[in-house]
């Protein structure tokens, strides 16, 4: 057996989580390979709707295990309201046993969370657009070397490495002014340590494995998008992980031979948070009516999502760089009532036409070249086969699949899990 991957190819945002969970019946496992609570990933179901931002989108499964892999960074206070969030809705993943931790990810320490406030805040016009989670300076301890793991809570010694860490980090803040107090996060934080000890902590690498070679199948999941990759995304307005398939063998333990299908997802459009080039983006009313039909809005955070039309170039090379084997497009629902759709096929780059992301995009602004395809006017939340499809919708699709050379295997025509369809 081989471990499938399912990612973002734009900026995130893209459906993940409503497509693991229509996928996860397929699968034995579901692995989280990289992010945090940054993450906010929707399902909905049966009227009700769940944000996940630590625990995989395979937990309302009941025959499937959860993994929250190595490559993840782990807030314990997000991550253990989460789970008494689940409880009080009527799930229990600890008591049903389908929640276990990779003891080699790393933690975020409430000092993460001010050096992160306090980075951002001394950037201005250059801010990044963090979502002050912490994200980045527990990535930094991580290659730093000076991190704290998952398995560290069980050693005789992880107060005194808390400490030593924590005094380092007071060291940094001292240089950007007084250091806010953290006390009631701190005992917050050591508060869930007791509760993340409950959950079973394994050595990611050995579970995955051993699960590949009983037969048995796994979904990698992934968070964000391509294009905040921190080596191949919009740099340096990036996430600080990677967010590509190649990210799933070093977030999991996986080697490259035993990756099977890779499952790309994009939104129909484009959209993006916070700051950073995006070259398709409508700062009109075009833009606004796609934000309010879309709802787009940071399920983690609330924040306005800039929107645009759809962006080939990055989407040829977010396919590439992951070596997408299908696709699958979510809110096609969005565009109905759309006349005309736009579609960006290329660039005007540095005087040149070109059809790829290049290097630079901040400084040397790339121009969209856009052809316009027919739009439906058609609503079609409540369709339920292929046959239903709209004749425009049908030529977007095949016309993207052209543009693409690969199959739009899965639609999704609505937030719930019921609204998917299989087109291949």
């Amino acid at each position: 057996m081989k471990v499938d991957v399912l990612l973002g190819l734009q900026w995130g945002d893209e459906g993940k989580g409503k497509i693991v969970d229509v996928l996860t019946p397929q699968y034995d496992l579901i692995a989280r390979f990289q992010g945090g609570p940054n993450a906010g990933h929707t399902l909905e179901f049966d009227g009700q709707k769940y944000v996940l931002n630590t625990i995989p989108s395979g937990i309302f499964n009941k025959n499937t295990l959860n993994l929250i892999g190595n490559g993840v960074v782990i807030d314990p206070i997000i991550l253990k309201r989460e789970l008494e969030n689940l409880k009080k809705s009527g799930f229990d993943p600890l008591a049903e046993g389908k929640l276990v931790i990779a003891r080699r990810a790393h933690l975020i320490l409430p000092t993460h969370q001010l050096l992160d406030a306090a980075s951002e805040s001394k950037m201005g016009a250059g801010k990044i657009g963090s979502t002050l989670k912490g994200i980045g300076p527990t990535y930094m301890d991580k290659t730093g070397r000076n991190g704290i793991r998952v398995g560290d809570t069980t050693l005789p010694d992880f107060e005194e490495r808390y400490q030593k860490l924590v005094e380092k980090h007071k060291s940094i803040l001292s240089h950007y002014g007084e250091i806010p107090n953290f006390d009631e996060r701190e005992q917050a934080f050591f508060e869930a340590i007791e509760y993340l000890k409950a959950i079973p902590h394994v050595d990611s690498d050995q579970l995955v494995n051993n699960y590949l070679k009983d037969g048995k199948t796994v979904l990698a999941e992934g968070a964000q998008g391509t294009l905040l990759d921190i080596d191949f995304g919009s740099y340096p307005f990036v996430t600080s992980s990677n967010t590509t398939t190649a990210g799933a063998c070093t977030g999991l333990g996986v080697a490259p031979k035993n990756i099977g299908q890779v499952i790309g997802i994009f939104k129909a459009y484009c959209t993006r948070v916070g700051g950073g080039p995006f070259p398709t983006e409508l700062e009109n009313e075009t833009g606004e009516k796609l934000r309010q039909i879309g709802h787009e809005f940071g399920a983690t955070t609330g924040r306005s999502r800039r929107t645009g039309w759809i962006d080939l170039p990055a989407l040829r090379y977010a396919i590439q760089l992951n070596g997408v084997t299908e696709l699958v497009m979510t809110k096609a629902d969005v565009l109905s009532g759309f006349e005309e759709v736009n579609v960006c096929t290329h660039y005007i780059h540095n005087g040149e036409k070109i059809d790829y992301m290049p290097y630079d995009i901040n400084t040397l602004k790339p121009e969209p070249v856009y052809e316009t395809l027919k739009g439906w006017n058609e609503d079609i939340t409540g369709i339920t086969s292929v046959g239903q499809i709209p004749t425009a919708l049908k030529e977007y699709i095949q016309y993207l699949e052209k543009q693409l050379g690969v199959k739009i295997k899965y639609l999704s025509v609505g937030p719930d899990r019921m609204q998917t369809l299989i087109l291949d």
